[in-house]
């Protein structure tokens, strides 16, 4: 759907690094960079772009497909260790779905990052 999402962070580095590892387990990686901004994607085609802003930007909710249960839960490790906030454990969430296996965490600028998987359980 889209072709790329932009949104301003409040610190850069911070940022970028948490994105990094959080996101490493879903293959999310810096496709190019320049000073103040980085763009992710994990095919090359739809992109996620961090900007450092002097803005205070609303909270976003950023949701990122997962493969398998086991991406969800590995993003939910690697996002915690990458200095994010739990916001909602590995797990079903049957008030969406009954295959709906999610994690959220909460990122340095108070976005809601979550991972979603829509498959069964292996």
């Amino acid at each position: 759907m889209f072709d790329h999402v932009v949104f301003g962070v409040s610190d850069y580095e911070a940022s970028k690094t948490f994105f990094i590892k959080a996101l490493e387990p879903l293959g999310i990686a810096i496709v190019s960079e320049r000073p103040g901004g980085v763009e992710l994607s994990s095919d090359g085609k739809v992109s996620l772009c961090l900007l450092q802003t002097e803005e205070k930007p609303a909270h976003l909710h950023l949701a990122f497909v997962a493969k398998h249960r086991e991406q969800v839960e590995a993003f939910h490790r690697a996002a915690l260790n990458a200095g994010g906030k739990d916001n909602g454990p590995p797990g079903l969430r049957p008030n969406y779905s009954g295959k709906y296996y999610a994690a959220f965490v909460i990122g340095p600028d108070g976005h809601n990052i979550e991972v979603v998987c829509h498959e069964p359980e292996n």
